[in-house]
């Protein structure tokens, strides 16, 4: 067992599957964990981007969508965390777009903080490869 499988365990307990108790607990130790301000970026693009992102979509399109919805590209803000609202049992994560202060709520594991030496950068790594694989 490596380092991060030993955080996790210790947050979920050794049944690391993901089920609404153990995404509550995450949840939970997430939420006095975590150092504010919290900046956050997109991981990778987000479920609504790939087309443009892959090929196949119009820069012009996606340039004026990105306006009205968040983007993997954007800074954003925690506001706060909130509870799964699916069988996926994603942490949700209520932000505040930096440019022009829309607020969003985007899955947890799709974000990370900004600054890879914050040490919200590991909590929230160790969420996202929870999610994930688990």
């Amino acid at each position: 067992m490596d380092d991060q499988e030993r955080r996790i365990e210790k947050i979920v307990g050794t049944d690391c599957e993901r089920t609404e108790v153990t995404a509550l607990k995450y949840m939970k130790y997430l939420s006095s964990s975590l150092q504010y301000p919290c900046l956050l970026t997109g991981v990778e693009d987000f479920p609504w981007e790939e087309r443009y992102i892959l090929g196949g979509g119009s820069k012009k399109e996606y340039q004026q969508l990105k306006k009205e919805n968040p983007s993997y590209t954007d800074k954003y803000e925690l506001i706060e965390l909130l509870e799964p609202e699916d069988d996926m049992f994603e942490i949700l994560a209520k932000v505040k777009r930096i440019a022009d202060k829309k607020l969003f709520q985007i899955g947890l594991s799709w974000l990370e903080s900004t600054d890879k030496k914050d040490c919200n950068y590991q909590l929230l790594n160790d969420y996202s490869v929870w999610h994930i694989n688990y």
